[in-house]
């Protein structure tokens, strides 16, 4: 399913791969809108949402910094990474399977004061079934 929502030109990370990056040098955006991500984010993430993403929102963003973007699946983030990598950003990647390949992979996800939680936005009643871990939210 994943597959068929993501555009294959966009690089994909999986959840190992990333786990295994120096982070110190990553910038993570979560690519959701900030209801999902007030439920939780990934640690560090900030959030650039999707319908009113603006470029303004990654401006001290370095164009060769490593960038990392999620969102549920992975379909909006991958949207996301093709206006950053078209705008000349040089190493983005998208969270192959989102937010919910992060929490079904057994990893913690956070809210906005930092406290872990096991919450995660499940978009819509449609998409629940895909969470296999954690509270669903929507």
């Amino acid at each position: 399913m994943i597959d068929s929502l993501t555009d294959p030109r966009i690089p994909r990370l999986t959840v190992e791969e990333f786990i295994k990056m120096d982070r110190n040098d990553v910038y993570l955006l979560d690519t959701r809108e900030k209801e999902e991500y007030e439920v939780s984010h990934l640690k560090n993430a900030r959030n650039a949402g999707y319908f009113w993403f603006d470029m303004r929102t990654v401006y001290d963003i370095p164009f060769d910094a490593h960038v990392v973007v999620y969102c549920t699946v992975g379909s909006r983030s991958g949207k996301i990474a093709e206006k950053l990598l078209n705008a000349g950003y040089k190493n983005v990647y998208n969270l192959y399977g989102g937010i919910f390949e992060w929490i079904n992979s057994g990893q913690p996800v956070y809210k906005q004061n930092g406290a872990q939680t096991s919450e995660i936005h499940t978009y819509s009643k449609d998409w629940e079934p895909w969470v296999e871990r954690g509270t669903k939210v929507n």
